[in-house]
């Protein structure tokens, strides 16, 4: 079997995701979630990382409980790990998931503040900023840098439990 290619036009996994990601966007949730649910019994969890790491990150914005929402970005960082780890085998889209890392770890502390566990969320957010390297100059990477900034304030200056 040929190894799968990651160029937009060549990868009808990826555009796959993208066409339930704009659903997402335009406000249909459960139609989207529908659409990654039937994606991820498709690629299943022996899958391509690179489609795995890409359909539960996005798969985890569309979930209603915080419990539901850790789980995917876990799985996301796990196949995200599959690509870019030691023992990875080398993969065409490493590059492009080590740029994963700031936002898998960022949606990681928001999960973790979500269920209360500051340390957990303070442990991801030294990640994000430790990961953040990677990002270039342009509106995602400030995006990203600035939801950073926005934990980082709530962790250090919301006392409260974050469901008070």
């Amino acid at each position: 079997m040929a190894p799968a290619r990651h160029e937009p036009a060549e990868d009808v996994v990826m555009t796959r995701i993208g066409q339930a990601v704009m659903l997402h966007q335009g406000g249909d949730r459960e139609e989207a979630r529908n659409r990654f649910a039937r994606l991820w019994e498709q690629i299943g969890e022996d899958g391509d990382p690179y489609h795995r790491c890409t359909l539960a990150h996005y798969m985890a914005d569309t979930q209603d409980d915080p419990a539901d929402e850790l789980m995917w970005d876990l799985l996301a960082l796990a196949a995200a790990d599959a690509v870019t780890g030691d023992g990875a085998v080398r993969h065409p889209a490493r590059v492009a998931v080590r740029a994963f890392y700031p936002s898998l770890h960022l949606n990681l502390a928001a999960d973790y503040v979500k269920l209360g566990q500051r340390e957990a969320a303070r442990a991801q957010l030294a990640q994000a900023r430790a990961a953040s390297g990677v990002l270039g100059e342009d509106p995602y990477s400030d995006g990203v840098r600035a939801a950073i900034g926005r934990i980082a304030l709530r962790l250090d200056g919301d006392a409260a439990p974050p469901h008070a």
